[in-house]
């Protein structure tokens, strides 16, 4: 479970992928389409991210088996890499859910 500090860095680190733009209001109709950023390049910089925090995490840790490194290191590189994961899971049961809901809207 995450602690509140790092669903605070967790959400720190989205606001370097866009996710700010997704808290705007709605475009006017008579703006295109292409104006804003679209839902897959934020999910695919949120899955980048995901990766990166996974990678500095092991890098960190073969540091620290090697001895150019502290633990502590390690511990903050694996904390950040679990945040970002849950992160990810949460937006993705989001997104499960949403679909679901959609699909249960009468036609």
């Amino acid at each position: 479970m995450a602690t509140p500090s790092f669903a605070a860095g967790a959400y720190a680190s989205i606001q370097g992928m866009g996710a700010g733009n997704l808290m705007r209001k709605p475009l006017a109709a008579a703006t295109g389409a292409g104006d804003g950023p679209d839902f897959s390049s934020l999910i695919s910089k949120a899955l980048e991210a995901t990766a990166d925090a996974g990678k500095k995490s092991d890098t960190q840790t073969a540091n620290v088996a090697a001895g150019r490194s502290d633990v502590v290191d390690v511990v903050t590189a694996v904390a950040e890499s679990e945040a970002a994961i849950e992160t990810l899971v949460a937006v993705r049961d989001k997104i499960i859910a949403s679909y679901e809901e959609i699909m249960r809207m009468p036609v």
